[in-house]
């Protein structure tokens, strides 16, 4: 288990505008204060996940967030980062001059003001969205209440401050409270040394920061960062993980990479389900192992998330510079998969799903005799089925014309002919299901109203498809989310994968 969810904080990472392995690094930290706090096996334990998995929600408000901040979630997350425990006032002068960086004048001075419009109650919306989440994911990866009550509270501030719901001193679960502070330390520490990161550890001190936690770093600052003296943080992190060490069961394998998938897919909503779509179209086009096909295809997008949803979410042509962020996605994601031993197989398949067999294709630009017959299975279903998804710059292609389409590709040599055949030959015999009843009560007139939400719809614009009211869809989507048992758009949408309501 310790492998996967380090593989998925390197996901985070990117989603957070931070260098590889630094979840990692503060995993290595909170552990060193977590022992000099006296805690036991257990204890540590969900200190330990928790560290790993603070920023398991990063996908959940990307897309709201990107449109608030000028499309630069990733950039802006990254400002973030140095100042998330600091007073307000030193906050806003480091994030403020960041919104909107590379546009004119005016259109970052309409976000900036934009930003302070929306204040902390937009902060708290998108703060909850990324705990719920993280709590949900995390109960789905099988991980025990301690973690989960650890990660609903990453945000909290020892004074009260904190989001999404103000919780204070002793409220707030002990793993959160470490975590929190152990963050800010590699951060602080790795852009200015042990000074600047004694200093802030000193000033937040009883504001943001939990005092016991505080004082162990400034009491044993040296030992505490001396974890970091190690040429392999993976391997430092798999080392010492305390308590149990469960593993993850062949039978559960799928379980686990579908939380994969739901985590990368949220980031946005032109693309939630493409990753379980694309699991099925491709196991089912495939004539040699399609276990590990599913697989690849349910990770194959993870390094999706190192890409800025201003770019992803564009509507206009992409420039030179934002292409060169879209072809490393698989790299990515590839890059990550290798680290956990029982996922490398499928690695290098999940890395060549935007191959072509002509070698126009990236990341590798390897040509026919380079691409495995999955991965050209793959790199073909993949085509398809993202065709049959609206995405910013067009609307979703019926399976005819995305058929079309595939054959195009085909003929023009990027797509292998074989595997076009059985993509299209296994999208020809899906048979839409039909039911009788939905999950958790839900009337057929909410399940239409949700499927609208998950994909990213506004209120008003459910209004207008369904030709219906903004005071009956507001009715309606409180009804979904007390049904549903979740308070977010982001929890919404998982509760919607779930139980395969997005057909």
């Amino acid at each position: 288990m310790a492998e996967f969810l380090a593989a998925l904080s390197l996901a985070t990472d990117l989603g957070m505008g931070q260098p590889l392995e630094q979840a990692l690094r503060t995993c290595l930290i909170a552990l060193a204060l977590g022992e000099r706090l006296g805690l036991g096996p257990d204890d540590l334990s969900d200190v330990y996940y928790v560290a790993l998995l603070r920023f398991l929600g990063c996908t959940a408000d990307a897309h709201d967030f990107a449109e608030l901040v000028g499309g630069d979630d990733i950039g802006l997350r990254a400002a973030i980062a140095p100042v998330l425990g600091a007073p307000p006032s030193e906050f806003a002068s480091a994030v403020l001059p960041k919104i909107g960086a590379g546009q004119n004048p005016l259109v970052r001075a309409g976000l900036v003001l934009g930003m302070i419009r929306a204040g902390k109650e937009r902060a708290r919306e998108g703060v909850r969205a990324h705990c719920e989440l993280s709590e949900h994911l995390a109960l789905r990866l099988g991980l025990g209440a301690g973690v989960r009550t650890g990660l609903q509270a990453a945000f909290e501030h020892w004074n009260g401050q904190g989001l999404p719901n103000g919780w204070t001193g002793e409220q707030i679960p002990a793993p959160a409270r470490i975590v929190f502070v152990a963050r800010d330390i590699e951060i602080l520490h790795r852009l200015g040394g042990l000074d600047r990161a004694l200093d802030a550890v000193r000033r937040r001190r009883g504001a943001s920061y939990d005092p016991a936690v505080a004082d162990v770093f400034v009491g044993a600052a040296s030992d505490v960062l001396g974890r970091l003296e190690t040429s392999s943080p993976w391997e430092a992190v798999l080392d010492q993980e305390p308590g149990a060490r469960p593993s993850v069961l062949e039978h559960r394998l799928d379980t686990v990479l579908e939380a994969f998938a739901d985590f990368v897919d949220l980031k946005s909503p032109f693309t939630v389900g493409h990753s379980r779509a694309l699991a099925e179209l491709a196991a089912a086009a495939s004539r040699e192992d399609r276990t590990t096909l599913r697989r690849a295809a349910l990770v194959h997008d993870l390094g999706r998330v190192s890409v800025p949803n201003g770019i992803w979410d564009k509507a206009a042509r992409l420039t030179e510079g934002e292409w060169e962020r879209v072809r490393l996605h698989p790299y990515y994601s590839e890059r990550i998969l290798g680290r956990v031993q029982a996922l490398r197989a499928m690695a290098t398949l999940a890395g060549m799903h935007h191959e072509r067999v002509d070698g126009s294709g990236y990341h590798r630009g390897s040509a026919r005799g380079d691409i495995p017959s999955g991965a050209r299975v793959l790199a073909a279903a993949d085509a398809f089925q993202a065709m049959t998804q609206p995405r910013a710059y067009r609307a979703a292609l019926e399976p005819a014309r995305a058929a079309q389409e595939l054959e195009a590709m085909a003929s023009s040599g990027g797509l292998d002919r074989e595997a076009v055949n059985r993509v299209l030959i296994a999208a020809g015999h899906t048979v839409t299901s039909t039911r009788g009843s939905w999950p958790a009560g839900l009337t057929e007139r909410e399940v239409e109203v949700l499927r609208v939400i998950c994909r990213g719809g506004t209120k008003k614009q459910v209004a207008s498809m369904l030709s219906i009211s903004p005071s009956t869809v507001d009715h309606h989507v409180r009804h979904i989310y007390e049904k549903a048992g979740v308070q977010t758009r982001a929890g919404a949408t998982l509760f919607a994968l779930d139980h395969d309501l997005l057909k």
